[in-house]
């Protein structure tokens, strides 16, 4: 059940964020329940493996990359997901980056992490 909830406050920050940014779509709340899944998915497959195969440029920028690859991977649910659109490079780094802050936010606030 916790998964769900994690879901559903992540779907609410994609909107949230979407709603704030001109370079980023979705239309609707069943294409942010996607993309919520798709990018925990990604987040949990692919980005350890890019991570992994960067950790030369990542040491060098001193994490700094991690930021990029954030944006890779938000580029690659883009390009998986119908209904969901990021005008580029940098709203795709923006997004990630307030979409980080806003799910932080939202699980501080739904109080489920605390025991």
């Amino acid at each position: 059940m916790n998964f769900f909830v994690r879901l559903i406050l992540s779907s609410v920050a994609v909107l949230v964020v979407a709603y704030l940014l001109p370079g980023v779509e979705v239309n609707s709340f069943f294409t942010a329940f996607v993309l919520a899944i798709v990018l925990s998915f990604l987040n949990y497959t692919v980005k350890p493996i890019l991570i992994v195969l960067t950790i030369p440029i990542t040491v060098v920028t001193l994490g700094l990359f991690l930021l990029v690859i954030n944006a890779l991977v938000v580029l690659l649910a883009d390009s998986l997901i119908s209904g969901f659109y990021v005008d580029g490079f940098w709203w795709a780094l923006v997004f990630s980056l307030l979409l980080s802050l806003t799910n932080s936010l939202l699980t501080d606030l739904s109080g489920k992490d605390q025991k």
